[in-house]
């Protein structure tokens, strides 16, 4: 079976989580598929909006916890963290470096890594039957993917330490209370909504996009005067493009904007 399916219109792809069965775990070949697919699609440029979502009843169950009991005594379980957690962490990286934005559509049960890979997306989507549970200190373990990196910034650090050691699991509506997701949605209009959403960004200014998640990534780190300076670089980077020229000729002919990504 293919764990991750790629689809592709209208300048939107869409990767899918390909392991229903078992609420889309990751096993070793999903992370893999995971890493590649997102490191061919961080290089596209014909490319305008990502959607990720999952197969069946799940958006991303984290790791594979039958896969961990099966393989609880095995050597090889242990020598193999460190190149798939590398490789997860690729794929997370990737998701923020794309030159376009990234919408997670989350349906069903969104754990552990999954809770990452959700965080790491620029919208998420939820579904009024999703539910949130970092999940790693249940087996004894400490995260990955980053939600250490995410949540205190998106929730505080005092709460980031409650959702990860207690992990308890929350709704869709207190997801969306603490501003993990974007939107909470009816089961029955989550595909709409997202594509709607896609629809939006994929006929945005891309490059303006991309310069916006360059500025958001490193905003934490960079002091103030360094983080003008490179605000005025980007903007001056987007003057030349055909976007930002359609854009102020739309605004003073009084029309919407027809924009390329160019």
């Amino acid at each position: 079976m293919t764990t991750i399916l790629q689809t592709e219109q209208n300048g939107i792809a869409t990767l899918t989580f390909n392991r229903p069965e078992v609420f889309n775990a990751m096993s070793d070949e999903l992370i893999l598929a995971f890493r590649d697919t997102t490191a061919a699609l961080v290089k596209r440029t014909d490319i305008r909006a990502l959607i990720l979502k999952g197969a069946g009843k799940a958006f991303l169950a984290g790791g594979d916890v039958g896969m961990f009991y099966a393989r609880r005594n095995d050597p090889a379980l242990i020598a193999a963290i460190q190149p798939m957690g590398n490789a997860l962490h690729d794929g997370i990286a990737a998701i923020r470096n794309m030159p376009y934005p990234v919408i997670a559509q989350i349906q069903g049960a969104c754990a552990g890594a999954g809770v990452s890979v959700a965080l790491a997306c620029d919208f998420a989507i939820a579904s009024e039957a999703a539910t949130f549970n970092t999940a790693y200190t249940k087996i004894g373990l400490s995260p990955d993917g980053g939600s250490t990196w995410f949540l205190p910034r998106m929730v505080g650090l005092k709460k980031a330490a409650e959702l990860i050691m207690l992990a308890d699991t929350i709704d869709a509506a207190g997801a969306l209370q603490l501003g993990l997701v974007n939107r909470v949605v009816a089961a029955d209009r989550l595909d709409d909504e997202v594509a709607k959403l896609a629809a939006r960004l994929s006929q945005g200014a891309t490059r303006a996009y991309a310069n916006t998640k360059r500025l958001l990534n490193q905003s934490f780190e960079t002091p103030l005067r360094a983080q003008l300076n490179l605000e005025i670089a980007l903007f001056a980077e987007c003057a030349p493009t055909d976007d930002f020229k359609e854009g102020v000729s739309a605004f003073v002919e009084k029309r919407k904007p027809t924009f390329l990504g160019k």
